[in-house]
């Protein structure tokens, strides 16, 4: 599916199947994805404010840009999911860095490095676009 460029707000798509479904540049506000297999789902430069992300399976999601503040990702799956330059609540990084794993099929960069986690001493550091 491509449904990339669109906008979508108070969406109740709970345990719903977005695989591999491109939506890339959306406005994605105040909806409840809980449970949602959104395995490959493309949410590069997307404004998801205050969604329902817990228990959703990200696995190998790419998340570049996204903007996801007062969202919840608790109990989510992130095997190679790519968050590089994503603006999430502190919290939930410091939870999600706890589970990261994985590289990232399409865009090649580890998890644990799009997250910026940084027990393993300084972590990733992309260069900032345009430089």
């Amino acid at each position: 599916e491509d449904l990339h460029l669109s906008s979508i707000a108070g969406a109740v798509a709970r345990d719903a199947n977005f695989v591999d479904v491109d939506l890339h540049g959306t406005v994605l506000t105040l909806s409840d994805l809980k449970g949602s297999n959104l395995q490959g789902i493309d949410l590069t430069d997307t404004l998801s404010d205050r969604v329902n992300f817990q228990n959703t399976d990200l696995r190998n999601a790419i998340l570049v840009n996204m903007i996801a503040s007062g969202s919840s990702f608790a109990g989510a799956r992130i095997e190679g999911a790519d968050f590089t330059f994503a603006v999430l609540d502190s919290d939930d990084i410091k939870n999600l860095c706890k589970v990261a794993e994985g590289i990232n099929p399409k865009t090649g960069i580890a998890t644990r490095d799009s997250l910026e986690c940084s027990d393993q001493g300084g972590g990733y550091k992309p260069p900032m676009p345009g430089t």
